[in-house]
């Protein structure tokens, strides 16, 4: 294994740091300074000077199903932070208003999170919207322009979206003389949750699910 790569996997710090401080001569194997492109063996001994060893890093997936008055935005009081109980440092995916309900993916994984927000990818959002008064059959043809929309009551309907701008979809209706009662998401690409799940609640994702997101974006690995 390449130097670099070796003290990026074991928690002394990311590839470009680790090419900088064999460039300083600061990296010695076998108590030999190392340079750049040496190889590295399990039989060899690796030592950075000024710098110990961090615990490899765990990532973190979890789903919160945010609730009313609660905000993604870091440093703001009834914070989604609050909501959730690990001891790595996460962050939400993306933003939902403090009005808006449903899925919210937090991690630390930052690599995902990039990806899953890049309008690159084309990432599904999928909305349940409750309105008043009941909805017009003529303007389900007006909001199938802004995304895939079927209805599932009178009063209520599921939208895709592909650019997660939910503002637009709230504009829509409030232009077509409908008065939002509730706005919530309930799929993020692969990750579904049922709008039944408790707001408040978090849970970890399975396995599958953090596979199948990241093969969504391109990322198996």
């Amino acid at each position: 294994m390449r130097i670099n790569k070796y003290l990026a996997t074991n928690g002394y710090c990311s590839r470009r740091e680790a090419d900088r401080l064999i460039a300083l001569g600061n990296v010695f194997i076998n108590d030999v300074k190392a340079q750049l492109g040496d190889q590295v063996t399990s039989d060899d001994t690796v030592r950075v000077l000024g710098r110990d060893r961090q615990p490899h890093r765990k990532n973190v997936y979890i789903l919160l199903h945010k609730p009313i008055g609660y905000s993604t935005k870091a440093g703001e009081e009834n914070s989604v932070l609050d909501l959730i109980d690990t001891d790595e440092r996460v962050f939400p995916v993306g933003r939902l208003n403090t009005q808006t309900t449903g899925l919210l993916l937090l991690t630390n994984d930052g690599t995902l999170a990039n990806r899953l927000i890049n309008p690159k990818y084309e990432v599904e959002q999928e909305y349940v919207v409750d309105v008043e008064p009941s909805v017009r059959p003529i303007d389900l043809g007006r909001l199938q322009k802004l995304g895939k929309t079927r209805l599932l009551s009178p009063v209520r309907l599921a939208m895709v979206l592909k650019d997660g701008n939910s503002r637009e979809l709230v504009n829509l209706c409030e232009n077509l003389g409908y008065r939002i009662m509730n706005l919530m998401r309930t799929r993020l690409g692969t990750l579904k949750m049922l709008t039944t799940y408790p707001e408040g609640h978090a849970r970890s994702l399975t396995e599958k699910e953090v596979r199948d997101l990241k093969k969504l974006v391109d990322r198996t690995k």
